[in-house]
């Protein structure tokens, strides 16, 4: 099973705002695999140690660097913490407090010490997991499975889901007749699977509820339509269009990733379809300045960055001016980050995804709630 603990979009922002003396980032590749994670505890040590060099080459207080590494040391040594992973790990550290992410998809190595944490690794996780739940539903069973990148898919054990519809509802069939003409025919039917799909959906609610991982439902008519009018559960809009009764947890792992690809794709196209849109308006900016003055005063309303590019500088505070710096250190930190971080705590919409994905292929580039 994926131990996943993402933060929400919301946390990010606020996560943004956090301001210390240090602030230790660091991102690695772990496994769910419990017998193959000493790779990764290594990793972490060798990456702290990076850290930890930057703030002494800072000469920076050493009883702050203690504290700080006093939290990785209880970290690396926690063997619970450790048989419980995902692919990618968060590890997000100042003197006074540690927090960590458990993450779906796999993410570069990495570590950035700053005044504030670098985040933009964790956008690219909430916008783009790389893992689904398949909702499987059929009149004669509903299972719960769960898909990933590197791993075989599986069903999630749900307490309290029904077996099927019939059973649900107290009926040998649900399609009988003898129930009075009240909710005979079609229409019992379909009261029956309104009943059916509501215990599904109570049954779900504390599995799914903190769960950012995208929901696929895989179904025919009219359960699917039928679902998505009753249900209360996130479904990715389109579905896996067939039986899932003979379908395997392979076959529907297989069926779900076009799905998936499918969904992330339609976000891309269609920022590409506004953005050439407001580019008549002069609601865009491709320029990293321009894009950190509209973050600043609160002007972007939709945002694409590039995942893996770093561009060390400051951003004024009051003004959104930026320095730009020469390399990284601990007294500047990724621009494009700090703007995504602005960005997000106004309300807009942001999405890390790689390069050949944005307009131009820049850094980034906004779409703008006002001309400039």
């Amino acid at each position: 099973m994926l131990y996943v603990d993402m933060p929400t979009a919301r946390e990010i922002g606020a996560l943004n705002q956090v301001r210390s003396d240090a602030c230790v980032s660091i991102y690695l590749e772990t496994t769910p695999l419990t017998q193959k994670i000493g790779e990764s505890r290594t990793k972490l040590g060798n990456l702290v140690k990076t850290a930890i060099g930057q703030l002494e080459a800072a000469e920076f207080d050493k009883r702050r660097i203690w504290s700080l590494q006093e939290h990785f040391d209880v970290l690396l040594e926690d063997d619970d913490f450790w048989e419980h992973q995902a692919h990618s790990l968060a590890i997000l550290a100042t003197p006074d407090r540690i927090r960590t992410y458990r993450l779906a998809n796999k993410l570069t190595d990495m570590v950035e010490v700053s005044d504030r944490f670098h985040l933009k690794p964790l956008l690219r996780a909430i916008a783009f997991p790389h893992a689904a739940h398949v909702l499987a539903v059929s009149e004669n069973a509903v299972r719960l499975v769960e898909v990933s990148s590197a791993l075989p898919a599986r069903e999630i054990r749900v307490p309290n889901m029904p077996r099927d519809a019939a059973s649900a509802v107290g009926k040998a069939s649900i399609n009988d007749s003898g129930a009075g003409r009240r909710i005979g025919g079609l229409e019992g039917q379909k009261i029956r699977l309104g009943q059916y799909i509501r215990k599904i959906d109570a049954a779900l609610r504390p599995i799914l509820a903190d769960s950012d991982i995208p929901v696929i439902l895989a179904s025919t008519l009219p359960v699917d339509s039928l679902f998505r009018s009753v249900s209360a559960v996130p479904l990715l809009p389109q579905s896996i269009e067939t039986s899932p009764d003979h379908m395997s947890e392979a076959d529907l792992a297989k069926a779900a990733r076009p799905v998936l690809d499918a969904y992330y794709d339609s976000q891309i196209r269609e920022f590409h379809d506004l953005f050439d849109q407001r580019a008549g308006q002069n609601r865009i900016a491709t320029d990293i300045s321009d894009a950190a003055r509209a973050a600043t005063f609160g002007g972007i309303d939709s945002l694409l960055i590039d995942i893996d590019s770093v561009v060390e500088g400051t951003i004024d505070d009051e003004t959104g001016a930026v320095a730009f710096g020469p390399e990284a250190s601990a007294g500047t930190y990724g621009i494009v980050d700090e703007i995504a971080g602005r960005a997000l705590r106004s309300g807009a919409r942001v999405l890390a995804v790689r390069r050949s994905d944005i307009p131009g292929e820049k850094d980034l580039a906004a779409i703008l709630r006002y001309p400039v």
